[in-house]
């Protein structure tokens, strides 16, 4: 990958986009994880006004420390560059005394929960979107995003655009180092933080990123579970399953057709 390029063409692409929508500026969801620090960062780039949002939520302190440092580092180096935190622990606790959390067990109810946080942030985005007329840009990768669907339908997959979806995960951290990312992030294991504890991306997938990018290749490549053992097979078959049981995060709302002999 011709990663100085790829730069500048997802910053063109940015500001094309913005433009044509008649828009001047962006709103990014900075989590101190490498994926939000990489997509704020190409925004800034832009020229255009960025609005970081940090929006903890019973959030981990090194978690709130990296976010913090990234968004310092771009303000730094960037004019168009506005920060606003925005905590929501309060939110979340007055959002689980209004809803059932006994009756179905933990697991579920602790997921259910993973996936309110993240709606309440998508919520706050597109407050401030709204508010400065933005345009919400997404930080989901390729692996995340159409490989195993490791996000929250209508959390952080509810945006606007996605100026690195097209990216592995390997791609953004090749970005990250030329945009100068600081090394407390490069250096931090990838989490989504929804849980408000230590476990990571690979904790909840039971595979890294590495891993899961050669088993989304060897999918595109019409291989099956068969042609595998050991520790590629397990890692295969997560990748598989994960893919084929988030589908519908991938494609667009299925809408039921009427036909025309009853309409």
């Amino acid at each position: 990958m011709d990663t100085e390029k790829v730069v500048d063409y997802i910053v063109s692409w940015l500001k094309k986009y913005a433009h044509q929508a008649n828009v001047s500026g962006f709103v990014v969801g900075v989590s101190g994880g490498i994926d939000s620090a990489v997509t704020s960062a190409l925004c800034a780039k832009t020229g255009l006004s960025v609005l970081c949002l940090e929006m903890p939520i019973h959030q981990a302190e090194n978690q709130v420390s990296r976010a913090k440092e990234h968004i310092a580092h771009l303000k730094n180096h960037f004019s168009n560059v506005q920060a606003v935190t925005v905590n929501l622990t309060d939110t979340f606790e007055h959002f689980k005394m209004a809803v059932p959390t006994t009756g179905s067990s933990s697991d579920t109810v602790n997921l259910s929960l993973a996936n309110t946080r993240a709606r309440l942030r998508m919520t706050a985005l597109y407050y401030f979107a709204g508010l400065h007329g933005y345009l919400v840009a997404g930080t989901g990768n390729k692996v995340e995003d159409f490989g195993v669907g490791f996000f929250t339908k209508y959390g952080d997959g509810g945006v606007d655009l996605s100026p690195i979806a097209d990216l592995l995960k390997s791609e953004v951290y090749k970005i990250a180092q030329i945009l100068t990312i600081p090394e407390s992030i490069m250096n931090a294991k990838p989490t989504d933080g929804l849980f408000g504890d230590s476990r990571s991306d690979e904790d909840q997938l039971g595979a890294s990123y590495d891993e899961l990018e050669w088993a989304m290749e060897q999918a595109e490549l019409g291989k099956t579970s068969n042609d595998f053992n050991g520790r590629d097979k397990i890692v295969f078959d997560i990748y598989t399953q994960r893919n084929s049981a988030n589908k519908h995060k991938m494609k667009a709302i299925p809408v039921c057709i009427i036909p025309e002999s009853l309409k």
